[in-house]
């Protein structure tokens, strides 16, 4: 499970905040805090956390001195803000200090939990440790700003089915769903389930493997380089 600090001065929007989160698989909501020194507390006190949701107006200072703090005392949490300030200023400022993403009040609960689904999609790529070529950096640098598809049916999300664009355009040939799972750390099912939506859909191409014996191998190519 990703841990998850929920940092924000209101107590009802901290809540929904915390809602929203505990409804996206594979993330956990570890505490709340609702102010700058609660939160550097809260830090201290989990033994584990990997991802802070952070406010950046609070009562008792700012939620970019709680990540300039953070950062000072050693602590690598990786940071997402969540907050009101529009200023271009405080968009650089959290750029620099090494925020990941930054999602602007007000928001739907699609727009958060695209967010985590692609944070969760780049933990899986960094987990899985080596040596990364071109196009696997670019994989990791993009994962958090993947567009949005749009027409996606219901209970798809825009973030893996980039993922899985990803992967089949990053290839020098068709690839099996197995392929594609190993190189975006998806399950095969996950991956063979939005295979064949952009197979039906046009933008992957089917081609089959035929074997020794038995059924041949269903594998995918990206439809714009057939």
């Amino acid at each position: 499970m990703i841990e998850v600090l929920v940092v924000d001065d209101d107590t009802r929007v901290a809540r929904v905040n915390a809602a929203y989160v505990g409804k996206v698989p594979g993330f956990h909501v570890a505490g709340e805090a609702h102010t700058a020194a609660e939160a550097l507390r809260r830090l201290e006190a989990l033994p584990r956390l990997d991802l802070v949701l952070m406010d950046h107006y609070l009562p008792d200072g700012t939620g970019l001195a709680v990540v300039r703090e953070m950062r000072r005392r050693g602590r690598q949490t990786d940071v997402i803000m969540v907050t009101a300030a529009r200023d271009v200023s405080t968009v650089q400022a959290a750029m620099r200090h090494g925020a990941l993403q930054y999602l602007v009040k007000p928001f739907a609960f699609a727009g958060l939990r695209a967010r985590l689904e692609a944070y969760a999609d780049l933990r899986r790529t960094l987990d899985g440790g080596g040596e990364a070529e071109q196009a696997e950096v670019d994989r990791i640098f993009g994962a958090l700003s993947a567009p949005v598809r749009p027409g996606l049916p219901r209970g798809h999300s825009p973030t893996t089915a980039d993922l899985v664009r990803r992967a089949l355009t990053g290839a020098p040939g068709p690839l099996s769903a197995q392929e594609v799972a190993e190189r975006t750390g998806l399950s095969r099912q996950t991956a063979q389930r939005y295979l064949k939506l952009m197979e039906r859909t046009g933008r992957a191409r089917l081609t089959l493997k035929y074997g020794d014996a038995g059924r041949p191998e269903h594998r995918y190519v990206w439809a714009t380089r057939v």
